[in-house]
This record gives structure tokens, sequence and C-alpha cells, in this order.
């Protein structure tokens, strides 16, 4: 009983271990590194819109705030 579970011990530790040789094999691969860069680059690409999209909104806001500071209306014509 005792060299069942050491048998199927070691084979279960070696098919995992197989297992993770070929996941990696396969990350190092050109078509696997492509496909980490191109996912690499779609979140860069997301995070470079969401950036813009903030500065968008704070420039707004900004914009506002300078407008009613100074008085000016719509036109750009300040208000008495």
């Amino acid at each position: 009983m005792r060299r069942l579970f050491w048998i199927s011990l070691g084979a279960t530790v070696g098919v995992l271990a197989v297992r993770k040789v070929q996941q990696t094999a396969e990350s190092l691969s050109p078509s696997g590194v492509a496909g980490s860069v191109r996912s690499g680059l779609a979140d860069l690409t997301e995070a470079v819109r969401d950036f813009a999209d903030e500065v968008q909104v704070a420039m707004l806001e900004r914009e506002t705030d300078l407008r009613a500071a100074l008085g000016l209306d719509d036109d750009g014509v300040a208000q008495p």
C-alpha cells in the first residue's frame, strides 16, 4: 500500500512538472511572447485613453472655474 501511494505521488508530481515546463516553454515561444506584448500594448493603450479622458475633464473643470473667477460668460466677454 505504501508503494502504491509513493508511485502515485511521484506520477502526479511528474505530470505537474511536465505541464509547468510545457506552459513555460509556450510562454517563451515567439507566439507566446507576441501574445504577451500584444496584451501589454492593449493595456497601455487603455491606460493612456483613460488618462487623456481624465485630463480633458480636469481641463474643462478648470476652465469653468477660471471663467467664473474672471466673470466671463460663454462668449468670452466680461460681465459687469
